[in-house]
């Protein structure tokens, strides 16, 4: 059987990704944040750092994290739904 295109490699790297990505809270929040904050926000701040269930995000700009400390709420629910009850306790939100 011959094959008319090759196949795309963005599944081979995918499953790479998720073989080979640290098992730490730091990057299962990294990759949850996407579904959990939507795409405006995962395109204007990212988790950067966790310790002890605080998370760290970064934003872009002073009025993305003045608006993220207020969805802080939101946020910790829609994250741990996505990573499990209890992991993120805490937002804390800066510019970077």
């Amino acid at each position: 059987m011959s094959r008319r295109a090759p196949r795309p490699i963005s599944g081979a790297l995918d499953a790479l990704a998720s073989r080979v990505a640290p098992a730490t809270p730091l990057a299962r929040a990294q990759e949850a944040w996407p579904r959990a904050a939507g795409p405006a926000i995962a395109a204007a701040a990212t988790p950067t750092a966790e310790r002890e269930g605080v998370l760290t995000i970064t934003c872009e700009a002073a009025v993305w994290a003045q608006e993220l400390d207020l969805m802080s709420e939101q946020l910790i629910a829609a994250l741990n739904a996505e990573l499990g009850a209890g992991i993120v306790r805490e937002l804390r939100c800066r510019t970077g």
